[in-house]
């Protein structure tokens, strides 16, 4: 420093800043001094020295460079001896520490709120201070229209086997008149607007309005499918002529993260992805009119301001930031999770997929759906630090929210509302209640305006807000509301605005972004580098397991093919040479998992590529560099492992050559997989397209049938199977060594005549050309890996509508007369009727809990973190009681606990340790009799996808209600509580995938709450059961819960953002706060006057405002910043309270069961009797298969291509037997057709039964039926899809091959064929059930398969298996199928043929070579249908026994 100013310029800036430090002290001192000690005195002075040392240090910061002085700050140091005494030191921001960043933000922002607002305001007037402008954007969208084409089906639209193979034909065909009839449908339909900068715009609207599709055309993220016409601009520029992506950001309604990602890696990598935009130009202007005008800024705002403006930090300060205002710093370290993995709650996803965009620099945010699975309280605070956001920096927000509480509502500046894709109001948020006035419509007092909003243009509700007085109430349409916007003065304004043309001049040149991405390709390769290489590392049991694993087949390969027990001679050459396949194959094989762990990623690639966070080529090229050490290490494992000791040529040159190919042809696997995953990119698609591919390399290959005794017409294969050049290359490497240079009597060497008969006869150099080739297939794929990532869009479904249903939208008209509305308000009379109705009989019973506690173990990375407790309690002295009849309401801030607490008192806890005491009807809770009487709705919601709506209430009643209920009072059951839900309309849709097909967030929502409430419960647990709902829907479904309360059930529902009327229709609260502690326990009383009175009776607690939602207020001055506020901890204030003690009376009183009451018990443990819940299970599962094209159709296509490639390839060699070669021929024909035909079954099972395993996991939980009906359905409804399968094949393969023409030897053909298809397809289900995920089971799966080919006895026939192995030979269910389908075919013919140049008949050579037998067949036949019983039986233990999921 010293070198970058003189010692006379500190001297004299020492003076002259010593002299405007006292200046600004003087005022304090002149008031103070009468009062200073001597020590306060001395005081002063240290603080005099520590001003001149800091205005000493910012005067050398003034004095660096340019580029240093944009990297360096004043930054706070305490100094250890003096906490009081605060010096700032000289730091470069870029390298603050974890410790640094967290401590600072913690100064800067205490109570988030108020903090951020005077952060924001402080770095605003530094900006303002030196007239520094800041870039804005206006979004104009004009006359915009979207449609989209859908196919119209007759009947219900349904994906069924039959619809999908109709379609796939007529595509194919194309044919005039076969092609699918297409249908229009507008999703936005001409709405215009203005989004200002500066202004918070709020979009409302019921679901299936178009919101989605206004934010995503906005943000440019709109689904290239779509037509869209009119015009949108930003600033004046539409959106061709610049990239939208980067300019705006679309914060999506779905929570897409990487899992294995912790909440901070998730913000740093989208920060650095996203780069510092505009800020670092600002930042250098700003610095420089500072220094020209002498203007000192605040050092704290200088060190932020500073911090995030600087490119290509792998740790930013703004992601503390992010973390701080969005309530995540307590999970910061914490792993996002998935289903299946244990990590943040949904909220924290929610508020994580928020801060993902908001983390960067962007001027224009588009949100959709932002608050699902928030606390209003929560929400709050995020939308005012929003506004904060707009007002300040001038920013451009638009946010769709559903349940907007008045407190949320009234941060909005402007409001635009929707129904069927029009536009009804877009105008300032206070003039929103006078156009509806003017429209005859009033809001009521204590009713939220949003919800109103809603309402007002919901048939079923708009008649209660009319207040017109001069004409009877007229239902009023959306097309009429829509016209009376139009004629408004507020459209008039609008359209004024958008006939002047924006004034470019006006337009900061910072405003729109022009670059694709962020960041130069290199800083964008290094993040992505980075990214890959954690992920790896979290990932690393999965690689550890494959390498162990490979190890472990390498040892028994080596002591298989062992070196003392072969010679070098002709007939051991041929088992060399399997050794040498077999290699090959293990490597291909290996690369198969990569399909699995690809496709999971995929789906967060889509989103942040279409946000331009990189491009394909930086997400492939890290993938592929970052696997060849994965590559060289396994190729590395099994040539040292099995190289010697099965006696290859000894020449180290020799070892050398066989691993560098063996490396290549490991890349050249996985990089095959990666392209087929990047092509089909869904698993069950990718997982078919895998297995047909090695299918196809494996026979052209040239081992399984020589490439002179390939049909003329399909030898090109030979030449494009990567394979090939694998198997030429390791056999010229081994065969021309000079060991197998020995001359036979027909002078040619063991080795040249050994690959002349396979069809390797091909000179040494040969060898180089084969590594080339692998490396250039290697190159090939991953080139294609990259174009596909970048030109293929993400896969979604099909759009598909109803005839019906087209001709209701294309004939719905602009009103509806007085018929058509007393119907109407007859219908919803008749709906509130039916819910009043629904009682069937149930006991009453309450649940008591005392004292419950709650554990799990300590995070490891909070042990690194210095945490020294052993367990972590989520739940703390938790006591109280759900009586009958009685609503409760579980409420807390985001990750108090409270779907924690209901896990617990519902017995869904699968790890952890739960202490204290829980009884039901004052009987200690047992939890099989108590899922009888209970249901629980999950936050999460898990259904079987291919059954309809009305098919999975139908489901759940069948199992859960009374076996005594006759049938047609289930049905009317049903029916009403379908309708209760308003799930009438949708009944005959498919449920689908969450964020793929099927229902939307709020139907699936309603489905959760439909499947538990027909199982007539006593006791209903509800997590969240308004999240992801507008506030219509909401109203919907908590009028039913009352009404289910009403008839003495007793419920408990969790809740985040309840409306007035939702939070007031419940009878008792109970609060949580962090850490699993309660605060608040009673009645809510009329217009929640009990729970008000409690919290204002507690000293510095705010009185709540006029017609403030109470559930707002109570979560606002319970939150963690507002404790600190006031220095109270209400849970003591609760355990200390009257109402504590009179609460523990109760619990008393209930913990004692009622005189005469017996406790729980039924004759059975399940509702049904076995044969009934199989027979409901099989239903269910029949629906399910019937309408799964993608894994039954797929499947099949793959069995007739197998079929065709097989019966082409081996085309008329089924009685042309010659010699040894051409029975092999035969016999890898067989090989080829079981192996893969049933690795592709095993391999295609996988998927879907892990889906359905989610959903077992729910239904067992909820005592629905036993684990072995589920499985004994599952495994039935498999036989009638491969009985197709095996006749199929045999019908085609049969006769193209030209074997014997017998029924006899038919029946064997096609029983064994049968057999595998079952074995193979049943042990993919006990894989399933036996692991914890998918890539596991596929992991794991592919070493059977290894083991299935090893012992098949192809590669190494059974008299040739060492007698420590032998055993596993009889084990393996692929040498009995082969065995059965050779010896039925061939073991009665005794035509001689020459082999190893002798002469034998054919069923000679079997029994002397092969070891099969003619009169062995009845035991084969037994064993061969034993293998599925095995496997069947040991998938429905499994799955019975072992439990996965985490929760």
């Amino acid at each position: 420093m010293a070198q970058l100013v003189g010692s006379d310029e500190i001297e004299s800036f020492r003076m002259d800043l010593a002299e405007i430090g006292r200046s600004l002290r003087s005022s304090f001192r002149g008031q103070s001094s009468s009062f200073r000690s001597n020590s306060a005195l001395s005081a002063s002075q240290k603080d005099d020295a520590v001003d001149e040392e800091n205005m000493l240090a910012w005067a050398a910061i003034e004095r660096l460079p340019t580029f240093d002085r944009l990297r360096s700050s004043l930054f706070e140091e305490i100094n250890g001896n003096d906490a009081n005494v605060k010096r700032k030191r000289v730091t470069d921001v870029t390298k603050l520490g974890a410790l640094e960043r967290h401590v600072f933000i913690e100064k800067m922002i205490k109570h988030i709120e108020h903090d951020n607002l005077q952060l924001l305001h402080k770095i605003r007037k530094r900006i303002d201070k030196v007239g520094v402008e800041l870039p804005t954007v206006e979004v104009r969208y004009k006359n915009l229209t979207i449609e989209a084409e859908c196919e119209l089906v007759h009947g219900k639209p349904l994906p069924t086997l039959w619809n999908s193979l109709k379609s796939i034909t007529m595509n194919l065909a194309r044919l005039p008149g076969l092609q699918s009839e297409l249908a229009k449908i507008k999703i936005l339909n001409d709405v215009s607007g203005v989004i200002k900068p500066g202004r918070m715009t709020l979009l409302l609207g019921p679901p299936g309005c178009g919101k989605t599709s206004l934010l995503k055309a906005l943000s440019g993220n709109l689904d290239k499918s779509l037509k869209v016409s009119g015009e949108i601009s930003y600033n004046g520029y539409k959106l061709e002529e610049f990239v939208p992506q980067k300019t705006s950001a679309y914060v999506s309604q779905n929570d897409l993260h990487i899992p294995e990602m912790t909440v901070r890696e998730t913000l740093d990598y989208s920060s650095r992805f996203q780069g510092v935009g505009s800020r670092a130009e600002i930042m250098t202007d700003l610095s420089r009119r500072e220094k020209e005008a002498g203007v000192v800024p605040d050092p704290d705002i200088d060190t932020y301001m500073k911090a995030i403006s600087i490119e290509g930090q792998k740790k930013n300060l703004q992601t503390d930031y992010i973390l701080k205002i969005l309530g995540l710093d307590i999970c910061a370290d914490t792993l996002v999770g998935d289903a299946m993995r244990r990590g943040i709650s949904g909220g924290q996803k929610k508020r994580l997929t928020t801060g993902e965009l908001i983390v960067g620099p962007i001027k224009a945010l588009f949100m959709d759906e932002i608050s699902n699975g928030l606390d209003s309280s929560t929400t709050y605070q995020i939308v005012a630090c929003l506004q904060q956001l707009a007002h300040i920096t001038d920013a451009t927000i638009l946010v769709s929210l559903l349940q907007p509480a008045p407190e949320t509502f009234d941060l909005f500046d402007d409001i635009i509302l929707m129904a069927e894709g029009k536009i009804l109001y877009h105008g300032p948020r206070n003039s929103a209640l006078e156009f509806f006035e003017s429209c005859g419509f009033k809001c009521p007092e204590r009713k939220g305006v949003a919800d109103f909003l809603q309402e007002v243009t919901s048939k079923k509700d708009q008649a209660q807000y009319w207040h017109g007085t001069k004409e009877t109430y007229k239902f009023v349409s959306v097309d009429m509301l829509s016209r009376k916007f139009k004629e408004s003065p507020y459209r008039k304004k609008l359209n004024e605005e958008l006939s002047v043309p924006y004034d470019n001049s006006r337009s900061h040149r910072n405003s729109i972004t022009f670059r694709d991405y962020s960041l130069p390709k290199w800083e964008l390769f290094r993040a992505c580098m980075s990214r890959e290489f954690l992920l790896m590392k979290r990932n690393s049991f999965i690689y550890i397991f494959k390498t162990v694993q490979l190890a472990i087949i390498a040892s028994i390969t080596m002591t298989v093919f062992l070196r003392t027990r072969m010679d070098t001679d002709l007939v051991h050459a041929n088992y060399y040479l399997g050794a040498l396949f077999y290699a090959l194959i293990i490597l291909l094989v290996d690369g198969f998992p990569e399909l699995s762990m690809t496709i999971t990623r995929l789906a967060v690639f889509y989103k942040q590529s279409e946000l331009c966070f990189y491009p394909a080529w930086a997400y492939t090229i890290p993938a592929t560099i970052l696997k060849i050490p994965l590559s060289l290490l396994e190729s590395v494992i099994w040539a040292s492992m099995t190289y010697y000791v099965i006696g290859f040529s000894p020449e180290a040159g020799r070892f050398f050559r066989q691993l560098l190919l063996l490396f290549a042809v490991h890349m050249t696997s996985i990089s095959m997989f990666r392209f087929l995953a990047s092509v089909c990119r869904t698993i069950v698609a990718s997982t078919a397209a895998g297995g047909l591919s090695i299918l196809f390399v494996l026979c052209f290959s040239g081992f399984i049938i020589p490439r002179p005794s390939m049909p003329i017409w399909l030898k090109w294969g030979f030449w494009i199977s990567p394979l090939t050049y694998g198997e030429i290359g390791l056999a010229v490497n081994e065969f021309l060594a000079p060991r197998w240079q020995k001359t036979l009597p027909t002078n040619t060497s063991i080795g040249n005549e050994v690959l002349e008969s396979r069809g390797l006869n091909f000179d040494g150099y040969f060898y180089w050309i084969s590594v080339c080739a692998l490396f250039g297939f290697t190159i090939l794929f991953n080139i294609g890996f990259t174009l596909a990532l970048t030109f293929l869009k993400a896969p979604g479904s099909r759009a598909i509508i109803s005839t019906d249903k087209y001709s209701q939208i294309e004939g719905s008209s602009d009103s509806i007369d007085k018929a058509d509305a007393a119907e109407n308000s007859k219908a919803t009379m008749d709906s509130h009727e039916r819910a009043g109705r629904m009682v069937l009989p149930f006991e009453p019973l309450s649940l008591v809990f005392q004292d419950v506690q709650y554990y799990v173990d300590t995070p490891a990375a909070m042990t690194e973190l210095g945490f020294t407790q052993k367990r972590l309690q989520l739940l703390s002295d938790i006591t109280g009681a759900l009586r009958p009849g009685i609503l409760t309401a579980l409420m807390g801030v985001s990750g108090a606990g409270k779907t924690t607490l209901l896990d617990v008192l519902a017995g869904r806890k699968t790890t952890g340790y739960v202490e204290g005491e829980i009884k039901v009807g004052g009987y200690p809770k047992v939890q099989e009799t108590f899922a009888r009487v209970s249901g629980y709705c999950e936050q999460t919601d898990i259904h079987s996808p291919q059954i309809t709506v009305e098919e999975s209430v139908i489901f759940s009643a069948w199992l859960r209600l009374h076996p005594q209920i006759d049938s047609k009072t289930k049905y009317e059951f049903v029916k009403e509580v379908i309708e209760t839900i308003e799930l009438d309309g949708i009944k005959g849709m498919l449920v689908g995938m969450p964020g793929v097909s099927g229902l939307s967030t709020e139907q699936r929502k309603r489905l959760t709450i439909a499947v538990e409430l027909v199982a007539n419960p006593s006791i209903i647990f509800m997590d969240e059961p308004t999240t992801g709902l507008d506030a219509r829907s909401a109203a919907i479904v908590m009028r039913a819960v009352k009404n289910v309360a009403d008839t003495g059930r007793t419920i408990v529902c969790t809740i985040h953002q309840p409306s007035i009327d939702i939070f007031e229709a419940f009878d008792e609260l109970i609060l949580l706060k962090t850490g699993g502690r309660m605060i608040y326990w009673g009645h809510l009383g009329r217009n929640s006057c009990k729970m008000i009175e409690y919290f204002e009776g507690i000293s510095c607690v705010p009185k709540i405002k006029n017609n403030h939602n109470p559930a707002t207020w109570m979560l606002e001055v319970t939150s963690t910043s507002s404790e600190a506020d006031i220095s109270i901890d209400f849970a003591e204030v609760y355990k200390n309270s009257a109402l504590h003690k009179n609460n523990e009376e109760l619990v008393k009183k209930l913990s004692f069961p009622p005189a005469g009451s017996k406790d729980l018990h039924f004759p059975t443990r399940f509702s049904q009797n076995g044969w009934g819940q199989f027979k409901t299970c099989f239903w269910k599962q029949y629906w399910s298969y019937w309408r799964s094209p993608s894994y039954n159709l797929m499947r099949s296509l793959h069995m007739l291509f197998a079929s065709l490639v097989s019966g082409l390839l081996f085309w008329d060699k089924g009685k042309k037997l010659d010699n040894q070669q051409s029975v092999f021929s035969v016999f890898g024909a067989m090989f080829t057709a079981v192996i893969f035909c049933g690795i592709n079954n095993s391999s295609s099972v996988l998927p879907y039964v892990t889906t359905e395993r989610s959903v077992l996991y729910r239904e067992r939980f909820a005592g629905m039926y036993a684990s072995w009906a589920y499985a004994l359905a599952q495994v039935a409804i498999e036989i009638p899809y491969l009985l197709a399968q095996a006749l199929a094949f045999t019908v085609i393969t049969y006769p193209m091959i030209g074997y014997y023409w017998s029924a006899y030897k038919v029946f064997w053909y096609f029983y064994s064929m049968f057999c595998t298809l079952l074995y193979f397809t049943y042990l993919g289900m006990m894989l399933v059930s036996m692991t914890p995920s998918f890539p596991v089971a596929a992991i794991l799966q592919s070493s059977f398969y290894t083991m299935f080919n090893l012992f098949a006895g192809f590669l190494m026939p059974k008299a040739q298996i060492p007698k420590w192995w032998i055993w596993f030979y009889y084990l393996t269910p692929t040498s009995w199928t082969l065995n059965g389908m050779l010896t039925s075919q061939y073991g009665d013919i005794e035509k001689e043929i020459t082999v190893f140049q002798e002469k034998k008949t054919v069923a000679a050579f079997l029994g002397d070579y092969f070891g099969f037998h003619h009169n062995q067949l009845p035991i084969v036949a037994f064993v061969l249908i034993a293998y599925p019983l095995v496997f069947a039986s040991l998938f429905a233990f499994f799955i019975g026994k072992l439990n996965f999921q985490r929760r």
